[in-house]
């Protein structure tokens, strides 16, 4: 199968430009690529898996990605798929961030001599004199034709900066640098990047008399239209500190039955056929199918030996096998006896608030060593220290493991 093939069949592509020649471009060209990220966070998150993947996958079938860092675009902020206007950073925080994002990426893209490229925009754009710019670029944007853009439409009864509007320009621009110094012929990203993408191959056909192409991939979504990767603590992060390789695993292991053939064709390399077997299992048997799909994500974001792990600490948890002492653990001190559950936990970070803690053990979801707690006011007892360790479970699903030092 052609990469192009293997896309489709897997569910990854929403539009593209130019299709056919698209599909002949891939099948006789090993061509170079590009995918953008802006550095607004210390980590990437599960909704920039779809862009990985499909950079893998392509890179597997022989293209070179470009990895392109938004250190520049990321110091405006773009307004597609906002509501409000983001978070400025300084260059410091970007180029940190930056850093992170490569480490987390090069367990799935190499990034040896000749295979993969990882640039920055700030290369080109911090040092862009502005009256220039807008006689060579802005002189190929009408703000009619930008004005309907979604990115822009949805921002315009709120308020859109001319900031944020000089981002779809940005990334033209950078789609323009691109195919200059690397040969870079085709754009990919989410579905919201479309009219962005389009605009720098508009860009390099009017600049340089030649055609690029534009590809977009499906969001990340549930059956019910939902974004995944989020929970009631917020984003699922590939940072291990931020979110732990066993809450990593809980969450797919947790999903939706009528999400898991999907999370397994776009977030696994497993054979289609296999993955079609599996979103065929019902009833009890579609557990199987989530241990599958929690274990491949896993090894894949935090490596094999983190996701055998998670693994066996669900086992230990839910299956009444594997080994407790991979649950996620929590230091505190020995003078935990005496005082308040709920204070314990909240200084623990095991519960986001006080009032969260009280609210749930009056709704009967909190328990300790699997005995459900009562009283909001009842204490931490010494008979409830086993083996160093007091076990925690924030409603069904959610243990936490306070490790008491001696």
């Amino acid at each position: 199968m052609s990469v192009l093939e293997i896309l489709k069949e897997r569910g990854y592509i929403a539009q593209m430009t130019h299709e056919e020649e698209i599909e002949k471009l891939l099948e006789k060209e090993k061509i170079t690529f590009y995918i953008g990220f802006d550095p607004t966070a210390d980590s990437l998150h599960v909704g920039h898996l779809i862009q990985i993947m499909t950079m893998a996958h392509m890179q597997r079938a022989g293209h070179r990605p470009i990895v392109l860092l938004g250190g520049g675009t990321a110091l405006i902020g773009d307004p597609s798929g906002r509501t409000d206007m983001r978070k400025m950073l300084t260059k410091e925080e970007i180029d940190r961030n930056a850093e992170a994002f490569k480490k987390q990426m090069e367990r799935f893209i190499d990034f040896s001599e000749g295979k993969a490229i990882m640039e920055n925009n700030a290369k080109w754009l911090l040092g862009l004199n502005y009256i220039e710019f807008l006689r060579d670029i802005g002189v190929h944007f009408t703000v009619n034709r930008m004005l309907e853009a979604e990115a822009f439409k949805t921002r315009m009864e709120r308020g859109l900066t001319f900031l944020e509007f000089n981002y779809m320009l940005m990334q033209a621009y950078d789609f323009l640098e691109l195919y200059r110094r690397y040969g870079c012929v085709m754009q990919m990203g989410g579905n919201d990047q479309w009219s962005n993408i389009i605009a720098g191959v508009e860009l390099i056909r009017k600049k340089e008399g030649k055609q690029a192409y534009g590809m977009t991939f499906v969001l990340l979504t549930t059956s019910e239209g939902k974004k995944m990767g989020k929970t009631e603590k917020g984003a699922i992060w590939l940072d291990p500190k931020k979110t732990s390789p066993y809450e990593f695993y809980q969450y797919w292991r947790n999903i939706g039955d009528a999400d898991v053939e999907k999370a397994l064709a776009l977030l696994t390399f497993l054979p289609m056929d296999e993955v079609r077997r599996l979103g065929r299992l019902r009833d009890k048997e579609i557990n199987e199918a989530k241990k599958v799909l929690a274990f491949e994500v896993t090894k894949l974001v935090h490596g094999k030996e983190e996701a055998l792990k998670a693994q066996k600490a669900a086992e230990a948890l839910f299956e009444g096998g594997g080994e407790i002492e991979h649950v996620p653990s929590i230091e505190v001190s020995q003078d935990i006896i005496g005082r308040k559950i709920v204070d314990v936990l909240f200084e623990a970070k095991v519960i986001p608030s006080k009032s969260e803690g009280r609210r749930l053990i009056q709704q009967g979801g909190l328990y300790i060593n699997d005995k459900r707690v009562e009283n909001v006011d009842e204490c931490i007892k010494e008979e409830m220290i086993k083996e160093n360790a007091i076990l925690v479970r924030k409603g069904k699903k959610e243990y936490h493991r306070l490790l008491v030092k001696e």
